[in-house]
């Protein structure tokens, strides 16, 4: 019985290892280390993200409890500079809140915010598509005249529009929290059309060929095929899409924030921050714009790298 058992559980532990091994093997792994851009992108956006999941414990305070902020430490300058104090190594804004403590728990925002919307974007239109493709007809015709007319507005004004509707629907109901989720939606809703527009192409192709069929055959339902048969093969293209689409949604999110539509000063995202900091630039408190300004640049032209470079990868036509 227990040499019967010792082939299994040597198989299971092999598995992860040679999984590993068939990814650095990958064209794709490849690709990735014969671009030395790429790998610095990669490494900055990591660490974008690292800052912002240990944000409590990098800060030397939080800047959204009232209760650590003092006016009296309200906009000193950066720590190098001759007016600057220890511990605000980039200064701190107008309400006493240290620039990089802002920064840090603004970048956790922007990056939930833009992660959450892009998730709500990409599982709204990839079933749409699916649907669209695989059944189409009067279906079809019904979502893609409705992704047709959305295409003739901008994103920000959909996004806009949505985040306009719910703070007059919830009036004074709308907290942090709410605000965060309000977002989220519009994002979603400003950014499903090209997932779908994608997939139902990819499912077109897809549904025509002999293991649909197959599938088909045996009696399989439609959402079994469509989920574990023809999603599967359209990954590629979404997983470009959704890289790109979640430098656009930060983007959204900061411009949004930066109209005043977005997330409140209490409870600041970087475009809350930029546009806090924006009040004080002509007065020569720099600083409290500049940083939050370099943060976010930073994040979006290290995600669009990756994505440029993801596109390229998964491009057969170019391997």
């Amino acid at each position: 019985m227990s040499d019967a058992v010792a082939p299994h559980r040597s198989q299971d532990h092999q598995a992860p290892a040679g999984w590993f091994k068939r990814a650095l093997d990958s064209d794709i792994f490849y690709s990735f280390r014969r671009s030395r851009l790429t790998m610095v992108a990669a490494a900055i956006t990591l660490l974008f993200f690292l800052l912002a999941i240990f944000a409590s414990w990098l800060a030397v305070q939080n800047p959204f409890d009232p209760a650590q902020l003092q006016l009296i430490n309200s906009r000193i300058a950066p720590l190098w500079t001759a007016d600057g104090q220890s511990p605000f190594l980039l200064g701190t804004d107008e309400q006493g809140r240290d620039v990089l403590s802002a920064i840090l728990f603004g970048l956790r925002i922007s990056l939930a915010v833009g992660l959450a919307g892009v998730v709500f974007a990409g599982a709204l239109g990839i079933a749409l598509g699916l649907v669209a493709g695989y059944f189409g007809g009067a279906v079809d015709s019904v979502i893609m005249r409705i992704a047709d007319v959305q295409l003739t507005f901008p994103a920000i004004l959909i996004a806009l529009l949505v985040n306009g509707v719910a703070k007059s629907l919830l009036g004074n109901r709308l907290d942090e929290m709410s605000t965060l989720g309000v977002l989220i939606i519009a994002i979603g809703l400003s950014f499903w059309v090209q997932y779908a527009r994608t997939v139902r192409g990819s499912v077109m192709v897809e549904k025509n060929k002999d293991y649909v069929a197959a599938a088909q055959l045996i009696g399989l339902p439609a959402p079994k095929i469509l989920l574990r048969h023809v999603l599967p093969n359209t990954m590629g293209p979404i997983l470009v899409i959704a890289t790109i689409n979640l430098a656009l949604a930060i983007i959204t999110e900061a411009t949004l924030s930066f109209l005043g539509a977005g997330m409140p000063d209490t409870m600041p995202s970087l475009g809350t921050l930029i546009r806090i900091g924006n009040n004080y630039l002509f007065a020569g408190e720099w600083w409290i714009v500049a940083f939050p300004g370099i943060a976010l640049a930073g994040l979006i032209l290290s995600i669009n790298l990756l994505g440029d470079w993801l596109r390229d990868a998964l491009n057969p036509k170019l391997r």
